[in-house]
């Protein structure tokens, strides 16, 4: 595998990825303050995933549905 794959340096990859991981972040520690396991989870996973993910539009639908899940299990769960 070329190791200058693995870099990208698409303009859109990288904000998306800043935005998804601060968001995750932000569910991080809203999810350790409130005892919410499950946006504990979500936060480390938003914040972990983009390191995976190399498509900027993979990156914003996956993060947009991670966002949304935890949203969806509270109110339909």
């Amino acid at each position: 595998m070329d190791p200058m794959n693995l870099l990208n340096l698409d303009p859109w990859y990288l904000v998306l990825s800043l935005i998804f991981s601060t968001i995750g972040f932000g569910y991080f520690r809203y999810g350790k303050r409130q005892g919410e396991s499950l946006l504990l989870i979500v936060g480390v996973i938003l914040m972990v995933y983009p390191y995976f993910i190399t498509n900027a539009l993979a990156v914003a639908v996956v993060g947009l549905l991670l966002m949304a899940g935890p949203f969806m299990a509270k109110r339909f769960g």
